[in-house]
């Protein structure tokens, strides 16, 4: 892997230099004019390299003439998608679909030698607008393939690992964390055959039985049997998040059988009263999924709610991650497309959870206060959960829910398309005339009157954020605030590196 990543770098490179035709720039008027190699054209746009250095021309309001000049009127928006299974097969082709449907296109799926479909949206005069290629495949391969060109969109199931992104960045482009998109959401879930007796399980324990720490059923409390593993196929994003999540630096045993399709892990597990699987909500099938438990108590189990605002510790985004480059405009707008209220239906109708907002009043958040009621102790006063239910009580809850990459004070990926969707709600004016409020949590390490004032100032970071996010909103029509409990809210146990991770948040709350 590391030598195809360091060639990748140097092919992204080559690409970019070995292209050039020759063109000439003509404005309308005649006062202008610039020569040099066409390097790009997106069907709005020149990319030019001249005398200058590289130049980005609009196409209207100039005449290009000369060998590499592209023919306007035919021009054929293309994407090469590649990447994940679940992505590619599962959702993409739904999502392309009812995008022509929604432009007024038609649209025709014709079968590659190699496997991959060919999506052809013709106009109603039959012209040809655009053709979507998506081909399944590794994550890895879809992040090999965007490095060296031979993909426009990478269709993954993690973040890129430190290798991948500094063969990106080797090759000047900017960071691929950078350039993220979720379309979706899911979560990595715990399963057992319904017949098996455990309903929950610690992330420690899931840590201790993959790594091959603990190999029975009698050390996590069951019968005196061994336990049976199941994982998606090694190669598969699903895992490889899998063992950076829950085993960090420790290796996967070898003793666990992979599968390529989910439904055939769901089925060997739901067969085995012995087995435990890793797979994600939307393949669970037969099988039942277990929470996620504490030693204090807590229990977290995987549900639309608890994946969109990362309350559940093992979300699964479906991530797109786009070129260092501009698209074309109409790839541009099926990209602007994923984030409509209609593509969210359509992701969820094939199973996966959307990112829209949803609230939540106080009824509905009545296992927080029990939890915070049992939590409190010498740092957390009855006067200070007086407050938090005080304010509760005037407020709904949004599931947008924003958290910081381990040790830095960067937004997760989630995190960051959660604010740039609640920005774009600001912006349509969906929180006229209410006041946001920006809530901030920690855990319980350290001092109390420390983590009261992180959660405040967190907080106000995220507020800022927000505001600088909806930058074509009419900002005098919302009221936005920012506050900080510190510790007074956990949603799970402390005493965990995932618990405490869970607790640091800050959340969004509608007066």
């Amino acid at each position: 892997m590391p030598l195809l990543l360091r060639a990748a770098a140097l092919v992204w490179l080559a690409a970019h230099a070995g292209f050039a035709q020759d063109v000439t720039l003509t404005s309308s008027d005649g006062a202008i004019e610039l020569s040099g190699s066409l390097i790009a054209f997106d069907g709005e746009f020149y990319r030019v390299d001249s005398i200058y250095g590289p130049l980005t021309v609009s196409a209207d309001g100039v005449t290009c003439l000369g060998p590499g000049c592209p023919d306007l009127a035919a021009f054929v928006a293309e994407a090469r998608f590649v990447g994940a299974p679940v992505i590619a097969s599962e959702l993409l082709p739904q999502l392309i679909e009812t995008f022509a449907l929604d432009r007024g296109f038609g649209v025709q799926r014709r079968l590659e030698p190699d496997g991959a479909s060919r999506y052809t949206l013709s106009r109603a005069d039959g012209s040809v607008a655009a053709e979507f290629l998506v081909r399944a495949d590794t994550t890895d391969e879809a992040f090999l393939a965007l490095l060296n060109e031979e993909a426009d969109i990478a269709l993954a199931l993690r973040e890129p690992m430190p290798l991948e992104q500094r063969a990106a960045e080797a090759a000047g482009a900017d960071a691929l964390a950078q350039r993220a998109r979720v379309i979706g959401l899911d979560a990595l879930v715990p399963i057992t055959a319904r017949a098996n007796p455990f309903n929950q399980i610690a992330p420690e324990a899931l840590r201790a039985l993959f790594s091959g720490e603990i190999t029975s059923w009698a050390d996590i409390g069951g019968p005196e049997a061994p336990i049976s593993l199941h994982l998606p196929s090694a190669e598969s994003g699903l895992s490889q998040a899998f063992a950076a999540s829950v085993l960090g630096d420790t290796a996967l045993t070898p003793s666990i059988t992979h599968h390529s399709d989910l439904a055939d892990l769901s089925d060997a597990v739901a067969r085995d009263p012995l087995a435990l699987g890793v797979t994600t909500l939307s393949a669970v099938g037969n099988a039942r999924a277990l929470a996620l438990a504490g030693s204090c108590g807590f229990a977290i189990e995987a549900t639309p709610e608890t994946i969109k605002s990362e309350d559940y510790p093992l979300t699964a985004p479906l991530f797109l991650y786009t070129p260092d480059r501009r698209l074309p405009r109409l790839v541009r707008e099926f990209l602007g497309f994923l984030e409509t209220a209609i593509a969210e239906r359509m992701i969820r109708r094939a199973g996966f959870v959307s990112q829209s907002i949803t609230r939540t009043s106080l009824d509905g958040q009545g296992g927080r206060l029990v939890n915070a009621i049992l939590a409190a102790g010498d740092d957390v006063s009855l006067t200070d959960l007086q407050r938090l239910a005080e304010r509760m009580a005037d407020a709904t809850r949004l599931s947008p829910t924003i958290r910081f990459s381990g040790g830095s004070s960067s937004f997760d990926a989630q995190s960051r398309s959660a604010i740039s969707r609640l920005a774009r709600a600001i912006e349509q004016g969906d929180f006229d005339g209410r006041t946001l409020v920006f809530v901030g949590f920690s855990d319980g390490a350290g001092s109390a009157t420390v983590n009261l004032n992180l959660s405040r100032s967190r907080a106000d970071t995220v507020r800022r954020s927000v505001i600088e996010a909806a930058g074509a909103a009419d900002l005098s029509r919302v009221n936005f605030r920012s506050t900080g409990f510190g510790e007074a809210l956990p949603i799970a146990c402390d005493d965990s590196n995932w618990g405490a991770a869970i607790n640091r948040r800050v959340e969004i709350w509608l007066e």
